[in-house]
């Protein structure tokens, strides 16, 4: 395996900037996921260290070798999609088989009638790896079946196994469980994380599915319009965003951001209620709220309820605050809300917070009482 360096890569197709100076650095063994909605370049980005895309500024390397301008061909990179990309007409042994043979036989030597009279030393050495590869991911019984013959989790399980019996310098993958349902999902999700582990495998994976890039991954890179806007662990990224862009992104529910104003001395008010944080710059700001640092308090903020969403061990609280047109959302426990309907008037208070200006860049915001802290 090998590390990958992205060094400020700009393309654009027409009049559209899809990449702006992007960076990133992925050590050797290191899982990145590659975060972002749909349209932010992300998928570019693989393709462009894939080679199958050039790029108009910037340089590619893997290791300490600029293959900016080498073939995809020749990058030994594995590539896993969305669709899987299998052959429909090849059994899973064949289309796990399939990159080895193009490396290691002639032209003459596939032919499947020719090809059988001669090169039956590598044959057996590829079967030999096909058995290898199919084994560590269960493939052994499905290795004379078609794709037609399979489920989505098997099928993805075969896109996994021709990567990796390239032996590849680092792993590719564009969106590749996004086709499964939930519970496969999840299956598919600690199966790639386990496989990445037990080979030591650089892989860069994208994803617009914040759940599944904070659970697999060391570290995100979250993207947005083209841009990287921050790479960290994922608690890191969660704890500790540098932009109010990344902290409505990361987080399900998304983080609550209330219009607020910072008084003299710093304090920071929302809706005419001020609160227990003290902040270092005055005027407009926005405070944001993790949905589950917020709690009921006649002292707090003071909001409508519009919707409750009982989900067993949790409840997801919907309110409009008054005065200031903002909607809020609060995790809380069933004992918390028991009582309460739409049309309940409430005070929301926030035990921990974060503050971002107006250009949605972060303010340090101090906690004036004990059972508060900053987000």
């Amino acid at each position: 395996m090998a590390r990958v360096t992205l060094h400020r890569i700009s393309k654009r197709f027409g009049g559209t900037q899809v990449l702006r100076d992007v960076s990133l650095n992925v050590a050797d063994g290191e899982f990145l996921a590659i975060l972002g909605p749909s349209g932010c370049g992300k998928s570019t980005l693989l393709r462009v260290l894939a080679g199958l895309e050039g790029c108009d500024a910037g340089s590619v390397l893997l290791g300490e070798e600029d293959v900016t301008e080498r073939a995809a061909k020749l990058r030994n990179l594995a590539m896993v999609f969305q669709s899987y990309a299998l052959y429909p007409h090849m059994s899973v042994r064949q289309n796990i088989a399939l990159p080895l043979e193009l490396r290691r036989l002639s032209a003459w030597q596939r032919i499947p009638l020719l090809g059988r009279l001669s090169g039956s030393a590598v044959r057996q050495d590829i079967a030999a790896e096909v058995g290898q590869v199919a084994g560590a991911l269960a493939l052994d019984a499905l290795l004379d079946r078609r794709p037609s013959q399979l489920s989505g989790g098997q099928r993805q399980r075969v896109a996994l196994a021709r990567a990796m019996v390239r032996h590849p310098a680092a792993f590719l993958m564009d969106e590749p469980l996004s086709n499964l349902d939930a519970r496969l999902r999840g299956e598919a999700r600690a199966e790639i994380v386990a496989l990445q582990k037990r080979l030591g495998a650089t892989v860069l994976y994208v994803t617009h599915d914040q759940e599944e890039a904070m659970a697999m991954a060391d570290r995100v890179a979250v993207m947005r319009e083209g841009r990287v806007l921050q790479v960290a662990a994922p608690q890191a990224l969660y704890d500790d965003p540098v932009s109010l862009e990344v902290a409505r992104f990361v987080g399900s529910p998304p983080m609550n951001a209330l219009p607020a104003r910072v008084l003299l001395e710093g304090r920071v008010e929302v809706a005419d209620v001020e609160l227990p944080f003290r902040a270092e710059r005055g005027g407009k700001v926005t405070l944001g709220v993790r949905p589950e640092a917020l709690r009921l308090s006649p002292e707090g903020i003071p909001a409508e309820v519009t919707r409750i969403e009982r989900l067993g061990a949790d409840v997801i609280l919907h309110a409009e605050i008054r005065g200031i047109a903002a909607h809020a959302l609060a995790r809380l426990s069933p004992e918390h809300v028991a009582g309460l309907a739409p049309g309940a008037f409430i005070g929301l208070m926030p035990l921990r917070a974060m503050l971002f200006d107006a250009q949605g860049a972060r303010i340090a915001l101090h906690a004036t009482r004990r059972e508060h802290a900053i987000g």
